[in-house]
């Protein structure tokens, strides 16, 4: 399945400071996840704030595919998003699909998504561009066989396409060799079908936002700790409205950027701080950051917050262990960070970066230096000397929407031009970002 996206290059000049207030798109992670759980409930379900990115579309199309009836509602005065109405067709409800199900790049799509169908009544196949076809799928496929799913893919199912033909399960106890919320996921939607209580434990926490959702829907999830378990099968899930918070992890990078451009201002409006998410937050703060969290509050079992950021000196700092699953995705814009810290920044136990979108350890090493930035890779992560002066060049993100951010927030304190080759998959999470730059950079853009 050929990928079809032009390549778009994005060019970035320095600026004095990121200054202003801005809505930062709706969290992919919750996004995904709405979808799903609204696909499976008896009813209709609402989501306001939902990300339109590429992502999200992927997981949308597929669920439209298995005879999920979606659709988009123009927003009331005064309102920029679209509401999205889930028609659910219950736990049992799906229709076999009449194609392939293309996931586009999104492992979150695939691996939740093969969760739920291996406990259909039919048979169907995950598939997408070829990003997401060498990220390995071993991780959810050797747990679903044990439940009794029949699944296959290439290299005995360590690789995409994934074949499923739906089967009857049973719960399993299953340990996480190492912390993943897409893995701990797949396990608790398929123990929506499973006979008896499929239990999953991590080695580390990881993201929340499925056990949460599945409560507000009446489905119990107990957790002790990093111990999860739900006892199937489940006769339904509640339909319910949700509004989806401001990513972090898009926040990230307009965040850091404030941080080292001396003189910003920085207001980033409701912005979900769920803690299983922010442990770049931590991080910045042993670094000597001090980011205010405002009017922090509670929606549909999420917290949120506005977050108030500006321009601050920053020390190295160490990161490694039960962090790292709460900032998997912040590594990239935390290796820029660390360009600009005062000392030797170094990163340990995130070889998971490794098989991500990309392999992003070498993505960004390689992106970096050729800013001029002194950094060196690890095999579980890298090392970076700071304080470094960046200038501009042409690099390649790699099609990774994290990597080309990343970039593009370096670019802002690069002496010269940096163009970002490959920057149009930016809108796989952030669609609006480059328009977001301009109007907090005053035309850092060209």
């Amino acid at each position: 399945m050929p990928d079809t996206l032009a390549r778009q290059n994005l060019r970035i000049h320095a600026v004095p400071r990121l200054k202003g207030e801005v809505h930062v798109p709706g969290d992919k992670s919750i996004t995904h996840r709405a979808l799903l759980l609204g696909a499976l409930a008896d009813g209709c379900s609402r989501i306001r704030g939902h990300l339109e990115g590429g992502d999200c579309l992927a997981t949308m199309n597929c669920l439209r595919a298995l005879g999920i009836t979606i659709d988009q509602v123009s927003p009331p005065a005064g309102e920029s998003s679209h509401e999205l109405v889930i028609r659910g067709m219950g736990l049992r409800g799906w229709q076999e699909p009449g194609d392939v199900l293309d996931c586009g790049r999104s492992g979150t799509t695939m691996r939740l998504l093969a969760g739920l169908l291996a406990g259909q009544p039919f048979y169907s196949v995950l598939s997408g561009a070829s990003q997401l076809r060498r990220r390995p799928m071993d991780r959810i496929v050797t747990p679903l066989r044990k439940m009794g799913a029949r699944i296959e893919g290439r290299q005995f199912g360590r690789l995409p396409p994934l074949s499923i033909s739906g089967s009857t399960l049973h719960g399993i106890e299953y340990v996480l060799p190492i912390a993943s919320a897409q893995v701990k996921s797949c396990l608790l939607l398929a123990g929506l079908y499973a006979q008896g209580p499929t239990t999953v434990t991590e080695p580390g926490p990881s993201r929340d936002h499925t056990e949460r959702m599945l409560h507000a829907r009446g489905v119990v999830v107990t957790s002790h700790d990093l111990r999860h378990t739900l006892r199937g099968p489940v006769a339904r899930l509640a339909p319910l409205d949700t509004t989806v918070p401001g990513d972090f992890s898009s926040a990230a990078y307009l965040l850091v950027g404030a941080l080292l451009l001396p003189g910003s201002d920085l207001l980033l409006r409701n912005v979900g701080v769920n803690p299983t998410r922010t442990g770049l937050l931590d991080v910045l703060e042993s670094m000597g950051a001090s980011v205010a969290l405002l009017d922090k509050r509670d929606e549909g079992g999420e917290p949120i917050a506005d977050l108030l950021v500006r321009g601050q000196e920053l020390s190295a700092t160490q990161v490694g262990g039960r962090i790292v699953p709460r900032m998997i995705d912040e590594f990239p814009i935390l290796a820029l960070a660390a360009t600009q810290a005062q000392g030797v920044t170094r990163v340990r136990d995130a070889a998971e970066l490794r098989v991500k979108e990309t392999d992003r350890i070498a993505a960004i090493v390689r992106g970096l230096r050729a800013l001029g930035a002194h950094i060196q890779p690890r095999p579980d992560g890298f090392d970076v000397e700071g304080p470094t002066p960046l200038h501009g060049a042409t690099v390649d993100c790699r099609r990774d929407h994290r990597i080309a951010m990343t970039l593009a927030i370096a670019g802002l304190l690069a002496e010269g031009e940096t163009s970002i080759v490959g920057a149009d998959c930016i809108a796989d999470s952030f669609p609006g970002f480059e328009d977001g730059l301009h109007a907090l950079t005053e035309g850092a853009l060209r």
